[in-house]
């Protein structure tokens, strides 16, 4: 079993053709096949369900697969951490993050690092969470920011909290106030029209969580919106959406109010941000500077976004920050 046979395994595996996945390695199919087969020998088992239509994977196939992608991971790592340790100015850094992440913090994290270290090339994947991790496991990840996290993950991952984000309502600067008083009650946002955002969320799961908890069905405009176009929606007075603190960052045209739960003040929904990276796998030099370099700029973001929420306060004659690093 070598590597070559493994990376023509997990093509076939991801395309469920050989032909397609023949072409996605630039090789004859006849080839291809040779190395599946001769990968089937050596393992002593049928890896694919072979079929006019396309190719499925057998148990074993399915078994072989999450193993097969952290081994072309961990040769990839010790390639580029050889190339960094021979002094080459080169390498690379795969970075997972959240929708609603990807339009703020990281866009900070990415230009702090590229201004640093122009060489490095970069990859970013913006998905949900659990999706995140389930590309940190297969190796197709150095490292993902996540919101939610579960027991599951104290094993395979290193989990590193970064900081406790406040969700907050936003409504258009351009319109009249949602409400005269310096925070507004869930049931009362449930009566507004709503902007809320595509199913594939975490955001989403929690404040469709939180309506439900309270008994509430909110009054919804448009749905399925992703975390830009929910912004440009809210600014030209479609409706209101609850989003992170965050992305209230340099964003003039939107207004903002602090969510009140009765009985139990502010803030009633919050989320917590951290960095994850798998457990078992050594960082290259590059992949643990982006880490400081996160790390550093989730403080700066999230002092940044605390006081654009104590500004908008004050402008409601209230203060408070809402974002707090960790």
């Amino acid at each position: 079993m070598n590597l070559e046979q493994l990376r023509s395994f997990v093509e076939v595996a991801r395309f469920g053709n050989f032909t397609r996945a023949a072409e996605e390695l630039y090789l004859a199919q006849p080839s291809l096949s040779r190395q599946i087969a001769a990968l089937e020998h050596d393992l002593g088992a049928e890896l694919f369900h072979r079929a006019r239509g396309g190719s499925t994977l057998t148990t074993a196939g399915e078994s072989l697969l999450p193993l097969a992608r952290r081994m072309l991971a961990d040769a990839e790592s010790v390639r580029r951490e050889l190339a960094e340790l021979a002094g080459l100015d080169r390498g690379r850094v795969r970075l997972g993050a959240t929708p609603t992440l990807c339009i703020s913090l990281v866009a900070e994290v990415l230009s702090a690092f590229h201004a640093e270290h122009p060489a490095i090339e970069l990859h970013l994947s913006e998905q949900g969470s659990r999706r995140l991790l389930d590309e940190l496991a297969g190796g197709e990840l150095d490292l993902a920011l996540i919101t939610t996290t579960d027991a599951s993950t104290a094993e395979r991952f290193t989990v590193t909290p970064l900081l406790v984000e406040e969700l907050v309502v936003i409504s258009s600067a351009g319109a009249p106030p949602i409400t005269a008083r310096d925070t507004i009650e869930l049931a009362d946002v449930a009566a507004l029209p709503q902007i809320v955002f595509s199913s594939t969320y975490d955001l989403r799961s929690a404040t469709d969580a939180a309506f439900r908890a309270a008994g509430l069905a909110p009054e919804v405009v448009l749905e399925g919106a992703e975390m830009d176009a929910v912004l440009r929606f809210v600014e030209r007075g479609l409706g209101v959406a609850i989003v992170p603190a965050m992305v209230l960052v340099d964003r003039p045209g939107l207004r903002s109010v602090r969510l009140e739960t009765p009985g139990l003040g502010t803030p009633a929904l919050e989320r917590s941000i951290s960095l994850a990276c798998a457990a078992d796998v050594a960082p290259t030099a590059a992949v643990e500077v982006m880490r400081r370099t996160i790390t550093a700029s989730a403080t700066s973001f999230a002092a940044r976004a605390g006081e654009t929420m104590r500004l908008a306060g004050e402008r409601r004659g209230v203060s408070g920050a809402t974002v707090e690093p960790r």
